[in-house]
């Protein structure tokens, strides 16, 4: 197996319950870069780095275009901006057009971080209402990286998560505490 080196996670409605139990939850000296995609009104600021900087022991960041990548940093994508992983360890954003009807995308993010990352990457796809996510989470799988869903049963929003794991079958369904637990064993 592969040793982590990354982690992805997109989620939609219920995003910030979800992402409560598990951001603050990983320690000082949690060394991969954590890059986060949350489906965001594209015409208003977003405020997710201040609420998780406060939460959170890790550097949160909103993503700014072509930052070199650093471990133990929590990078959220900035609305109206799709979130690129370059092959060179460096952040790329994209106003290309939606996808999915969502900029930014976890589809967008999920796939590139799959070309830079591949067998090396953690993604999560929680709480949603649409399959945004699923083809990422699909083509992760198929480079070889872990591939985890929040249990649908557990979400506000289970279209999203059920969706991905559709897409991948081998994706491990858990529930909020078990995915924190699970990144804390990396």
């Amino acid at each position: 197996m592969t040793a982590p080196a990354a982690v992805v996670i997109g989620a939609s409605a219920g995003a910030l319950e979800a992402l409560s139990v598990i951001l603050p939850a990983l320690p000082v000296g949690f060394a991969l870069p954590v890059f986060v995609v949350v489906h965001l009104p594209h015409n208003r600021k977003s405020i997710l780095a201040e609420i998780f900087r406060a939460k959170c022991k890790l550097q949160v960041h909103e993503a700014q275009d072509k930052e070199i990548i650093s471990g133990g940093s929590i990078y959220f994508a900035p609305p109206d901006y799709h979130l690129l992983v370059e092959t060179n360890y460096c952040l790329a954003l994209s106003s290309d057009e939606p996808v999915r009807y969502s900029r930014p995308s976890i589809d967008v993010l999920f796939e590139s971080a799959a070309d830079a990352y591949g067998a090396a990457l953690i993604a999560i796809v929680l709480t949603g209402a649409n399959p945004d996510g699923a083809d990422g989470l699909r083509k992760i799988g198929e480079a070889g990286g872990t591939a985890i869903v929040q249990d649908p049963a557990e979400a506000f929003a289970p279209e999203m998560p059920g969706a991905a794991w559709q897409a991948c079958p081998a994706a491990r369904p858990l529930p909020l505490a078990g995915i924190a637990a699970f990144l804390l064993g990396v």
